[in-house]
């Protein structure tokens, strides 16, 4: 990650205020009261990774409001994960106090007021996520706001594991192994967000982010299988084809256009990919389930604007330019 600021290179007078202005730029506006603005110290780092953007701060103890005349300046594409790397953050919203510890983590929404309070080496990587992607996994559910995932349970601590690594794998990796990691990395941390509402009470679930997880998870890992279709998706998962598009509608979605899609999204990666350049596109296309290669040079060309093989060359190409 590139640091963007850091406090060490600003006399002692200016580094809170420097710090603010460009915090509110770079993570979202707000209004903040250092516990002592003589001896703060603060640093910004940022970065990209695939459709995430992924930006990690660290500072000395303070105060920090969102208020509504924030909100009302805030873009509406984005939702917030909080990752705690070190110290704590106490974050109150939507009625919910949370107590980030390092290696917990809470959805954030930038559309409603929060306050919080930082601890003394508290260390913070903030995940923006494009809104449609997330609720793409977990429903628009403002239940889901403010609740804390921890590693207490195995899939959990998989999902956080991977977030906490996010910063060192930025810029090292190829494109499009960034968008499929972070994809992967949006449905581990979708199901631990949707999993802890029915951890908190018995009294309240959210079936339908559990159940666009499953459809989502069902679809990748049989994407191989010719005879993938819409129909087995939702056998599988025990819901009727209708109902599962109905869940997928909210996203602008549907399980055959789920289907094609991470369908053409692994085969983008092996014509990308340096180690699969033995293989035809005929191949690559048979081994992710499509069986007709007229219709798949048609699908790749809709979705990514050039046919198999100019992707494939033009991948070859930067190669051999030295880009990543």
């Amino acid at each position: 990650m590139d640091t963007i600021f850091s406090t060490s290179s600003v006399h002692p007078r200016d580094r809170f205020d420097y710090w603010h202005s460009l915090a509110c730029k770079k993570i979202v506006g707000h209004d903040s009261v250092p516990e002592n603005r003589l001896t703060f110290q603060a640093e910004i780092k940022a970065a990209k990774f695939g459709n995430l953007d992924l930006v990690e701060f660290s500072n000395s103890p303070m105060q920090v409001s969102h208020t509504l005349a924030h909100v009302e300046r805030t873009g509406p594409d984005t939702l917030f994960l909080c990752y705690q790397l070190s110290g704590r953050v106490l974050i109150v919203q939507n009625a919910r106090e949370v107590n980030l510890d390092a290696g917990s983590l809470m959805l954030l929404e930038p559309l409603l007021p929060y306050d919080a309070k930082f601890s003394p080496d508290s260390k913070t990587l903030l995940i923006k996520v494009p809104r449609r992607e997330l609720r793409a996994r977990i429903g628009t559910n403002r239940e889901l706001i403010g609740r804390r995932v921890t590693a207490e349970r195995t899939d959990d601590d998989l999902a956080l594991s991977v977030a906490a690594k996010l910063p060192s794998l930025a810029g090292r990796t190829a494109s499009i192994t960034e968008e499929m990691v972070g994809n992967h990395v949006l449905d581990l941390l979708g199901l631990s967000i949707a999993r802890t509402i029915g951890s908190a009470t018995v009294r309240v679930s959210n079936p339908k982010a559990l159940l666009l997880g499953q459809i989502r998870s069902v679809v990748e890992a049989r994407l191989t299988d010719p005879d993938l279709d819409g129909q087995k998706v939702a056998d599988i998962v025990g819901i009727s084809v209708r109902y599962a598009n109905a869940l997928l509608a909210e996203q602008d979605s549907s399980l055959h256009r789920l289907i094609l899609s991470r369908r053409l999204s692994r085969c983008r990666f092996a014509l990308e990919d340096p180690n699969q350049v033995h293989r035809t596109i005929a191949e690559i296309a048979q081994g992710w389930g499509f069986s007709d290669m007229t219709h798949f040079g048609r699908c790749f060309k809709g979705a990514y604007g050039v046919s198999p093989r100019e992707c494939q060359k033009a991948a070859a190409q930067s190669r051999q330019d030295g880009r990543p």
